[in-house]
């Protein structure tokens, strides 16, 4: 059974429905508290990693000392092929090791269910091929990827945010939505200029959208790292 490294960085900031999903799938979570203290691993013995969100830059060191052994897991990631999926600020850790930047207050902020449009050259990626134009997600940040990384792919995008989600590589995504969030979440988030009952609502309308097209994402994420670990244990044995 293949197992997944979650490195959780806040407090509220869980694997939320994507837990129930990737463990339907057959996937085992090591879900590791660093925002609480919990030390992660020296080395990356797992089959995958899944970096959460969280209220920093991926740089923050010194708000969160955990991150630089974060970074360096995804470091490894990225040189083992492992495959990776980062969230929010685990989706811009993934640019910045990857050599893409992350700048603080980048741009309007996003709050709530928004639009995502899905861009053409997603139509051969593994985990977002075939979803629909523009499909809802749930965003909470004013951070955000200004540059992608070399030779990075391009999968979707905002007007207020250009990099809503990216592949490097061929098993490392990152987001800057939230696919594990629910619409109840957004009601422990209070931002100045958003109406948190008018937020809400939309989420509410949206949740019937949205929750297929990101369990099918995630399906096919817990699928891929099923057989490279079924594949590595074959090539071992």
């Amino acid at each position: 059974m293949a197992d997944v490294l979650v490195v959780q960085n806040s407090t509220s900031g869980g694997p939320g429905r994507l837990a129930g999903w990737l463990e339907e799938a057959g996937l085992t979570l090591d879900v590791v508290p660093a925002h609480a203290g919990a030390p992660l691993p020296d080395r990356l013995g797992h089959d995958a990693m899944i970096m959460l969100g969280g209220g920093y830059l991926p740089g923050e060191d010194d708000r969160a000392p955990w991150l630089r052994d974060a970074r360096r897991l995804m470091g490894q990631a990225l040189a083992g092929g492992v495959p990776v999926f980062g969230i929010c600020l685990g989706g811009q850790m993934l640019a910045q090791v990857a050599g893409g930047e992350v700048r603080g207050d980048a741009g309007a902020p996003e709050n709530g269910s928004l639009p995502v449009t899905i861009r053409p050259e997603a139509a051969t990626d593994p985990l977002f091929h075939g979803l629909p134009p523009v499909v809802p997600a749930i965003e909470h940040h004013k951070d955000a990827v200004v540059r992608l990384p070399g030779g990075a792919v391009h999968l979707a995008e905002t007007a207020s945010c250009p990099y809503q989600a990216f592949r490097v590589g061929e098993r490392a995504w990152g987001v800057q939505f939230h696919p594990e969030v629910l619409p109840a979440r957004i009601r422990e988030w209070r931002v100045e200029g958003f109406d948190p009952d008018e937020v809400y609502a939309r989420a509410v309308a949206d949740e019937p959208v949205s929750t297929p097209i990101w369990r099918t994402v995630t399906g096919r994420f817990a699928a891929l790292v099923a057989a490279q670990a079924t594949a590595r244990a074959s090539g071992a044995a």
